[in-house]
């Protein structure tokens, strides 16, 4: 594969994006298409407001950015998505690897799953490849209040586990279903959950992600 995952999977959601237009429902709570591109160009180009998706004093500056942003004509959003700034970590590829693989995919679910009749796409095994191996290390900030072991299966990609306790949680599926279960998006991510039922329940409708 060429191009890294991250890179591809830019490409199809700026694509996607075109298709379905700027009021298109999105899995991230009431925004839109037009609301998610903003986010996403936001992150990229202006770090002082993107500082909020992660520190809680920023959260308001970083709103108001990115509500201003989705203002502007909806077709220059995406374009400017596509290409990325020379400056932004998106041009570094081991950086771009490991900052934007996850982001674009799970983005990119996000509005394909939205929409009626959604399947999961099927993923060639580089893909698969450049999936899993960010998958363990998004497991680990996603998991990270967790209080027991949870294992990570990835049939023909490999395992891993996280946590610590005496109680085990598995978590099965293809590398793709694991990295939108452990985003939040557990409603929507076709995997296997095994272990004691109370955990798996509570794994089921635990706040995952950052």
């Amino acid at each position: 594969m060429t191009d890294s995952v991250a890179r591809l999977e830019r490409t199809a959601l700026c694509d996607l994006f075109l298709t379905v237009g700027p009021e298109h429902p999105t899995l991230c709570g009431d925004w839109t298409t037009r609301d998610l591109a903003a986010h996403l160009l936001v992150r990229e180009r202006r770090p002082d407001a993107a500082l909020g998706i992660v520190a809680k004093p920023l959260a308001g500056h970083g709103e108001r950015v990115r509500t201003e942003t989705a203002e502007q004509p909806y077709e220059s959003l995406v374009r400017r998505l596509r290409t990325p700034p020379r400056w932004s970590l998106a041009a570094f590829g081991p950086l771009d690897r490991a900052t934007n693989t996850l982001e674009f995919f799970i983005h990119h679910e996000d509005v394909r799953r939205a929409g009626p009749d959604w399947r999961p796409r099927p993923l060639s095994r580089a893909y698969g490849q450049g999936l899993w191996a960010v998958v363990p290390g998004s497991a680990k900030l996603a998991l990270r209040r967790w209080s027991y072991r949870v294992a990570l299966v990835a049939p023909g990609y490999g395992s891993a586990e996280v946590g610590n306790g005496s109680d085990l949680v598995t978590l099965t599926g293809d590398p793709g279903e694991l990295a939108l279960f452990l985003s939040g998006r557990q409603r929507v991510a076709e995997v296997e959950l095994t272990g004691p039922e109370e955990l798996t329940a509570r794994l089921r409708k635990a706040r995952l992600g950052i």
